[in-house]
């Protein structure tokens, strides 16, 4: 074992109290790490990083000096896009992809952030999952190069009812970084996101194949309803009542295919499904073509990826075969059900604190779609989801119980889950 002052967990300017503190914080998070997984409570990560950060409470900004960092955030996309972006990167590095530090397993609040850092201390690149709350804190204490911003709409609507004051936390953050803050790759089709990174000093724009936009009504500059338009590229939107309008993209999605800035058009091939995914991809690929990876090193990357923390992943349950969808809210789910063609399809729902307690969103999900097939409703919330389908017209059973639900059937089924229960089918499955 290395003596404390000799880890680079953190740099080598940080006052010797403080680093011995860091080291010991590393140290009892990850003992507090190890009794959680004997205990069979999950990976340890996040009790880790509370240990960790509980102890040393600069930990966060800490363990990122030193660290070359490139940051994703946005309401939904950000796991999948991180892996994509790590995956990239590493291939550009060859060789040296151990550089590389990512949080792969999505913990992405300060102390998630914390905990992966400190596992990987020689690890001068971090590839980071950050929280939307998280981002302001990001570009003030890692002055990332890239910061990735894929799009914003109602989450945990209990505590983040009001997006619009995020959006407004990373345009001052961008606004006081000025020339010193980061590069932004960001999502033109998202009003609030081009509103959001508008005091940044260079953004590189990507058109991605948006379906939802029912959070970007409004023109978050004045409130003017936004007049959208299609056209030969597909639809755009610009606020009549100010300047604000879509802007153009360097990076563009045509069908399952990325433009490139010089017009050459790629073929991500993935192996994550989903429209939303190729739009992730094309957002990944423009950052690590930005950190200086070749586009071709950079697709080559992305394919090796299948299961980002578990989506989409398939294991079986008994004799049932399943394949993991997640879902958090209005606009994961208007991506995730077009996924789902089972018959039977399975359908979970809780409300605790990390789904949000608020679960008015499931009458702004489109249920009606799956009209003709039958649905397991299952999760402590399965009765509200069961009111929502009795109206969508769409045959349905309740099962509360999460393993009573999958059944066992000689047949494959999707389940799309809110993050508690997903990470409760995770766990079932041993793969967290």
């Amino acid at each position: 074992m290395p003596s404390p002052l000799s880890t680079p967990a953190a740099p080598a300017s940080l006052p010797r109290g403080e680093l011995l503190r860091l080291w010991v914080a590393i140290r009892l998070g990850d003992a507090a790490a190890l009794a959680s997984r004997l205990a069979g409570r999950g990976s340890g990560a996040s009790i880790r990083g509370q240990v960790l950060t509980r102890i040393a409470p600069d930990a966060f900004a800490d363990l990122l000096q030193g660290r070359r960092v490139l940051a994703v955030s946005g309401t939904n996309g950000k796991t999948t896009t991180t892996h994509l972006l790590a995956a990239a990167v590493r291939v550009g590095l060859g060789r040296d992809a151990d550089r590389v530090v990512t949080n792969a397993d999505g913990a992405n609040l300060h102390y998630g952030i914390a905990s992966a850092l400190s596992q990987r201390p020689r690890s001068d690149i971090a590839v980071l999952e950050t929280d939307e709350r998280v981002v302001s804190d990001m570009i003030a204490h890692a002055r990332p190069e890239i910061l990735v911003l894929l799009n914003f709409s109602r989450d945990q609507l209990d505590r983040h009812h009001e997006i619009k004051a995020l959006g407004r936390s990373w345009r001052i953050a961008l606004e006081t970084a000025a020339a010193a803050g980061p590069t932004i790759i960001a999502n033109s089709c998202d009003p609030l996101v081009v509103w959001s990174a508008g005091t940044a000093a260079r953004v590189v724009w990507v058109e991605t194949a948006t379906v939802w936009n029912a959070d970007g009504a409004l023109c978050p500059a004045c409130g003017t309803v936004l007049r959208r338009s299609a056209t030969a590229a597909g639809e755009r939107w610009d606020c009549p009542g100010c300047e604000l309008t879509q802007p153009d993209a360097a990076y563009r999605v045509d069908g399952d295919r990325i433009v490139l800035p010089n017009g050459t058009s790629v073929h991500p091939d993935l192996q994550v499904p989903g429209s939303f995914n190729v739009s992730n991809a094309a957002c990944a690929l423009a950052a690590a073509v930005e950190f200086g990876v070749p586009a071709t090193d950079a697709l080559a990357g992305m394919h090796t990826v299948t299961a980002p923390a578990g989506r989409f992943a398939t294991t079986h349950f008994g004799r049932t075969r399943a394949r993991l969808l997640l879902a958090k809210n209005p606009a994961g789910w208007a991506e995730a059900l077009p996924l789902a063609t089972s018959d039977p399809v399975v359908l979970a729902i809780d409300s605790v604190a990390a789904d949000g307690k608020d679960v008015s969103w499931l009458w702004d999900v489109e249920y009606e779609q799956l009209a003709g097939r039958h649905v397991v409703c299952t999760g402590p919330r399965a009765q509200d989801l069961a009111v929502r389908l009795s109206y969508a017209g769409v045959d349905h059973e309740v099962e509360p119980d999460l393993r009573a639900a999958l059944g066992d059937r000689d047949v494959p089924v999707d389940v799309i889950a809110t993050y508690t229960p997903f990470q409760k089918l995770l766990k079932m499955a041993g793969l967290r």
